[in-house]
């Protein structure tokens, strides 16, 4: 199917190092040097260099994704892959290699993992993780299906789902498997996406579960360990026929300004990437074709999809990634191609967006069966660039050029009362009158982990008027007057402070 990759500066130097999943070969096979996941070190001067043996992190599983927080809070992101049977948690020593920790700390999940996140669901100070189990799969007992004649991959439909987990994080580099405590009890799923938001804006994450070919899920956190799945109530869990769709990625993000926090959902060809507008009385409007999101890729088979600044304009674009799974595609739909196009959608401002791809430069131009991407501004410039991973090609790694005067702020937290990373903090920036907000999250954009730092574009002014801070701990932090152009670093209690909770 494909796999992903991590944008993560394991060694603190201060530049963004690259995360490689590979896929494996399947039981009965054994190639001559058979792919591992790889771990590249930026060199600083944007160039990389292989550093995957020393840092001990070459697994050999059939991957599909990765992510990473700092789970023992001491300062290095740890790393967590999930694969086709045996996920792998590896420790970052601090000393630039890694050690698998997987049975040790508890974490033994031998379904197939499609995607992964963590966050400090409990509010405890440290981090918890969800793992997303796609369906119970045998390669022995492989049905075979298609059309005409024509061999194809099989719908999900025709396995059987399985539950996905939730570890709580004991604090001492142990987990607990509370699934089932929690409220989380869905066994007969799909899962592929995964992204933690605080959605009702009560001040916990909440959790969105992308389902192939089953009904989404929005877990709404209680507050007290639990949650319950609002996602049928809130609008969010069918089309607007009330078909279970084939959720791959998803994304949340404030798309107009309101304050609340958008979703959109990528799909199967002949289904539209969806969009949901959150109504912030704990609703959502379908707003797939209002938003001009809809329209463009009916023909394409979508999987990563996630919000950013690419052109630093004060709003958030959509950039979606395209490749179908069947090399003969073309034999049974004459109309659909292996390799597409990947797509830019930029946002006009109020939710509204166009599909810019055309006008993206030779990096949108290309033709490949993409999967994920990860984003990170790995060249330290004020933009964000674009990691594509592809499905049997190599990745591509997409500089941002884009022209014109913008400015940008960037801000990295450290977490103190609250986990070390800041996973769950959201910043918001006042900008002539106009609030954005992000916030700080793990893993998502199926199957890839983006850039923990968050990004926010300024258009053409100097510094942002106003910054608000509000952490996992309830700390809101403000500053004022903060000049363009800088990663701003903010650790936690260190700034004027107020109590939310």
């Amino acid at each position: 199917m494909g796999s992903g990759a991590a944008w993560l500066d394991y060694d603190r130097d201060g530049d963004l190092d690259i995360y490689f999943v590979n896929g494996a070969d399947l039981p009965g096979k054994r190639s001559a040097g058979p792919p591992t996941n790889r771990l590249y070190r930026n060199d600083g001067g944007a160039r990389f260099v292989d550093v995957t043996e020393e840092a001990g992190v070459g697994d050999e599983g059939y991957g599909f994704s990765c992510a990473a927080g700092d789970y023992d809070n001491d300062g290095f992101l740890d790393l967590y892959v999930t694969n086709f049977r045996a996920d792998v948690l590896y420790r970052n020593d601090g000393d630039g290699s890694f050690t698998d920790v997987t049975r040790s700390a508890g974490i033994a999940n031998d379904e197939w993992s499609a995607s992964a996140s963590f966050a400090d669901y409990d509010n405890d100070g440290d981090i918890d993780l969800f793992v997303a189990n796609y369906v119970q799969y045998r390669i022995d007992d492989t049905p075979l299906c298609g059309t005409s004649g024509v061999r194809l991959h099989c719908s999900p439909d025709v396995f059987p789902g399985t539950q996905s987990l939730l570890y709580r994080n004991n604090g001492d580099g142990t987990f607990t498997d509370v699934t089932h405590a929690a409220g989380l009890t869905n066994s007969g799923d799909k899962a592929m996406g995964v992204v933690w938001s605080d959605y009702d804006n009560d001040g916990d994450v909440d959790l969105f579960v992308a389902n192939d070919r089953t009904p989404d899920r929005l877990y709404r956190n209680d507050g007290e360990g639990t949650f319950t799945d609002v996602a049928l109530i809130a609008g969010i869990a069918l089309s607007e026929n009330g078909v279970a769709m084939s959720s791959m990625a998803a994304a949340f993000g404030d798309i107009d300004g309101d304050g609340w926090f958008d979703l959109a959902v990528t799909n199967y060809h002949d289904e539209p990437n969806m969009v949901f507008r959150n109504d912030g009385d704990g609703f959502f409007s379908d707003v797939t074709y209002q938003s001009g999101v809809g329209g463009e890729g009916m023909n394409f088979l979508s999987w990563g999809g996630e919000f950013a600044d690419l052109d630093n304009d004060r709003d958030l674009d959509l950039f979606v990634t395209n490749g179908h799974m069947d090399q003969n595609v073309r034999v049974a739909r004459p109309s659909l191609t292996y390799a597409q196009p990947n797509q830019l959608l930029e946002n006009r401002g109020d939710g509204i967006f166009d599909d810019v791809s055309a006008f993206a430069g030779d990096g949108l131009s290309l033709h490949k069966v993409s999967r994920g991407a990860a984003f990170g501004d790995f060249d330290d410039d004020g933009d964000i660039d674009l990691l594509v991973t592809n499905c049997g090609q190599a990745p591509d790694l997409l500089r941002n050029d884009t022209p014109g005067g913008n400015h940008s702020l960037t801000f990295e937290l450290v977490g103190v009362q609250s986990n070390r990373d800041g996973i769950g903090a959201r910043i918001r920036v006042l900008v002539g009158g106009v609030w954005q907000a992000r916030e700080v999250k793990s893993g998502g954009s199926y199957p890839c982990h983006s850039d923990m730092r968050l990004h926010f574009g300024l258009g053409e002014a100097g510094s942002a008027d106003r910054v608000e801070i509000r952490w996992p701990s309830g700390l809101v932090e403000h500053l004022r007057d903060v000049s363009a152009g800088r990663l701003v670093r903010l650790e936690e209690g260190a700034s004027g402070r107020t109590r939310s909770r």
